[in-house]
């Protein structure tokens, strides 16, 4: 069995995130869908809401298993006998930053990092940006599966 994990916030899981998500599901057998708990930082949704948004996200992918890890990415590979990390490159300031956590994955365990490059309509999009902007009352409708979008709508007019 093919492995690979697709590691993030998703703080909340967006269009882009998907693209990566779905093209990875075509190279490998399973694909999981890492959420970092990052105790230090408090997101819009909890981890376990997330999760559910991802699972419903990629329900029909039929590979795709959802869980959330604290620590290093390299032990929950390392659990899971998992040997790549699959990551979306938006720009070139990503990768500056990203081959540095691929070479340190690598060093620290031997897990390999594939990246992959988004498609220009995605280039631009983190979840931060759509989170600003759905604040101040902008569509972003087209950038969010639909349930994420009535979830974040939700949320915001919660706050």
């Amino acid at each position: 069995m093919r492995r690979a994990v697709c590691p993030g916030s998703f703080d909340p899981i967006h269009n882009g995130h998907l693209d990566i998500i779905g093209r990875a599901s075509r190279l490998y057998d399973v694909v999981y869908v890492a959420v970092g708990i990052n105790e230090s930082k408090k997101g819009l949704f909890t981890v376990e809401e997330r999760m559910e948004l991802i699972r419903e996200a990629t329900a029909d992918y039929g590979n795709i298993q959802v869980e959330s890890f604290h620590g290093l990415l390299v032990d929950f590979c390392k659990q899971r006998d998992i040997p790549a990390i699959v990551k979306g490159l938006r720009a070139v300031s990503d990768f500056d930053y990203e081959l540095q956590m691929a070479q340190m994955n690598l060093g620290l365990s031997g897990v390999e990092t594939l990246f992959v490059p988004t498609v220009p309509s995605y280039s631009f999009l983190s979840s931060s940006l759509v989170k600003e902007v759905a604040t101040w009352g902008g569509d972003v409708a087209h950038l969010l599966p639909a349930h994420v979008h009535a979830a974040l709508l939700e949320r915001l007019r919660d706050r």
